[in-house]
């Protein structure tokens, strides 16, 4: 049996391959957010209950008879994935093959298989690459949700948190934004500075963008955060080919086409495939 894991910063997809496949979902595992301790634990309150459902043992014990774990992950750099192998190891299973690469290349294998292309995850935070069918080049550093991200959810949510709380935009859509969320100033405080994961926090923001996108100031605040990524990411490297054509994954992706392809048109790049998630295309890449 083999277990796939596509995990961001807020969720993680996971996909059991055996006598045919079963789908779970847990919260999102990162090591640069979180302790081995806090990662094992995770994978036993919430992805053990639903694999011991699917192979019929106990949820209190070490899982099930797999063969392989490929897990690709946000944070799991060459130092930080032994921290996300080590958990695997202990609390799923013992003998697997553990697999951890990072979240850009399990992008990478979703959206283009064996094939070359500029590679990006637009979802809680950003990040880009080309991808020569098999190996990762890296481009610009995404540098997390206050030094980078550009395009993600976290930094539509910053962008849009900062210009409601010092009022540069619309009063009614000011007033909408506090009625449809159930923020004010002081929560919001409390939660991007007191709290843990203020990216999620900052992500969970953007759907009220998404609702409101005929409003003319919000298209200009989404094109903007598009442009900022292209300007910062993409027209900026130096990459390893001539490549005209950028391929998406992640949910801001997905939720956001148009306003990213009105921005990739400014800096004349097309955009090719957008998927909401990888997993899908993991699954064939790994068969």
């Amino acid at each position: 049996m083999t277990l796939i894991a596509d995990s961001g910063s807020t969720k993680t997809a996971w996909c059991l391959i055996g006598d045919g496949h079963h789908t779970f979902h847990t919260q999102g595992i990162n090591p640069f957010q979180q302790t081995e301790d806090e990662i094992c634990d995770i994978l036993k309150k919430e992805l053990l209950p639903q694999l011991s459902s699917v192979v019929r043992r106990p949820s209190s014990v070490v899982c099930c008879p797999l063969s392989v774990v490929h897990f690709y992950g946000a944070g799991c750099t060459k130092e930080k994935s032994p921290i996300v192998a080590h958990a695997l190891q202990q609390v799923v299973s013992p003998h697997a093959a553990i697999h951890v690469e990072s979240d850009m290349l399990g992008a990478a294998r979703g959206l283009c298989q064996h094939q070359k292309g500029i590679v990006c995850i637009l979802g809680t935070g950003s990040n880009s690459c080309y991808y020569d069918g098999t190996t990762l080049h890296a481009g610009n550093p995404a540098l997390g949700y206050i030094l980078g991200d550009e395009g993600s959810g976290a930094y539509i949510g910053k962008r849009l948190a900062g210009d409601i709380l010092k009022k540069q935009l619309p009063e009614r859509v000011i007033q909408q934004f506090f009625d449809e969320t159930g923020e004010s100033q002081e929560s919001i405080i409390q939660k991007v500075y007191r709290e843990p994961l203020p990216n999620r926090f900052l992500a969970s923001l953007s759907p009220f963008c998404a609702r409101h996108r005929e409003e003319a100031a919000i298209h200009d605040l989404l094109f903007d955060c598009f442009s900022q990524f292209f300007q910062r990411n993409i027209a900026c490297v130096n990459w390893p080919t001539e490549e005209d054509t950028v391929h998406f994954v992640g949910s801001i992706a997905h939720h956001y086409q148009e306003e990213i392809r009105e921005a990739a048109h400014q800096y004349g790049y097309k955009v090719g495939n957008i998927l909401q998630a990888p997993l899908e295309g993991l699954i064939t890449f790994h068969q």
